[in-house]
């Protein structure tokens, strides 16, 4: 007896269900975790886990933060670029700011909040790309002793930036200015925004502080450079999160800018400090792809290794 073409039909679709089920979910399985156990690999498979004592100490693969309880560097050790996953390179909140290069006026708080006691950012105060940059820089500079000031930065450390309101020309650029704004400097009593603009005047016309609740957006945003220098002591990484938050490396133009601190805090020379960046430093991949870097992870367990601090 002839089987009817719709059994036939589903018997080969078992038939192809069982081979696939064995091929994709038993013997491919089986030769990944093959060839992650071969020498070499096996390490990266596990994750690249990092232990001193046999005890886990992080992976070679995610970066890690080192500050203390309350967020501030400790000066012994080398510290990471920035990171927007979480509360910073939180690998279950992995991510970056999204924020562009057009994004260069901040969102500003309330003052009332503030002054009631609440944070910046439980006021509805957010910072834009540009004046994350200026205020990372700023810190920086000043807790490596260098000059941390860039372009289009003001020295509070925000992005300098202006409103111009007036009358404009057919391409829409303003020509004659009634009205200008540092809209990145609110006007206000409270600690972390300045009464006093970065420039008096622009063009002739009184540069005013931002008030909380006007909307300056009729004016044409103009970013100033100011005299920051074109070539920044503070690079780049040390200013800018990675595109998942969870970069390990840093650039060696960094690391070198954080020598001085380390070496001071291990109560070793300089040039101690300088070698052990050198023997860190890795390479471009492949020879050719992406810039050189430096694990900072793996770069301050061995300064714990050679160098213990002199305190902690």
């Amino acid at each position: 007896m002839r089987t009817s073409p719709w059994i036939r039909q589903h018997l080969a679709a078992v038939r192809a269900l069982l081979v696939l089920t064995v091929i994709t979910g038993i013997v491919y399985p089986l030769a990944i975790w093959a060839v992650a156990s071969l020498p070499g690999l096996h390490d990266k498979a596990e994750g690249s886990i990092v232990e001193i004592n046999g005890q886990a100490v992080g992976s070679a693969l995610v970066g890690q933060l080192f500050t203390d309880s309350d967020g501030n560097p400790l000066p012994q050790f080398f510290q990471s670029r920035p990171s927007e996953a979480g509360d910073g390179y939180d690998p279950t909140s992995t991510g970056a700011s999204n924020l562009g290069p057009e994004s260069v006026v901040d969102t500003p708080g309330d003052p009332a909040l503030i002054r009631t006691g609440v944070t910046p950012a439980e006021s509805g105060y957010k910072a834009s790309l540009l004046t994350s940059v200026c205020s990372r820089s700023r810190a920086v500079g000043a807790l490596e002793g260098v000059d941390g000031t860039r372009p289009f930065c003001t020295p509070g450390g925000v992005g300098a930036v202006l409103s111009v309101i007036g009358s404009r020309d057919s391409l829409g650029n303003v020509v004659h200015p009634t009205r200008v704004i540092s809209v990145n400097e609110q006007c206000s009593t409270d600690s972390y925004t300045p009464r006093t603009p970065f420039i008096t005047e622009y063009e002739g016309v009184p540069v005013e502080c931002a008030t909380f609740g006007e909307n300056y957006s009729i004016g044409q945003i103009v970013p100033i450079r100011g005299d920051g220098p074109a070539d920044p002591v503070v690079p780049a990484d040390a200013v800018t999160a990675s595109g998942s938050g969870l970069d390990p490396h840093i650039s060696p133009e960094y690391a070198e800018i954080q020598a001085s601190r380390v070496a001071s805090a291990r109560g070793v020379t300089v040039d101690q400090i300088r070698a052990l960046i050198h023997d860190n430093q890795d390479g471009r991949t492949l020879g050719f792809l992406g810039e050189p870097g430096i694990n900072v992870l793996l770069l301050n367990i061995e300064l714990d290794q050679r160098y213990p601090p002199a305190t902690r």
